[in-house]
């Protein structure tokens, strides 16, 4: 899961305010959190699942 590089921003208070963690590479693969870390730690989580449902679309389940 290393390979997937990821972008992190700050939200503003519009948007609710903690961090923002996207894999440009798994187009609609996203997370967030209060703080970096747990941004980071939601965002693999959210890539595990991400990797999770196209390897069953690959599988044709």
């Amino acid at each position: 899961m290393d390979q997937y590089r990821f972008t992190i921003r700050a939200l503003s208070a519009e948007e609710g305010g903690g961090y923002l963690v996207e894999y440009p590479d798994l187009p609609g693969c996203m997370s967030d959190g209060e703080t970096v870390a747990e941004a980071i730690a939601n965002g693999r989580e959210a890539l595990r699942d991400c990797i999770a449902v196209l390897g069953e679309g690959a599988l044709g389940l």
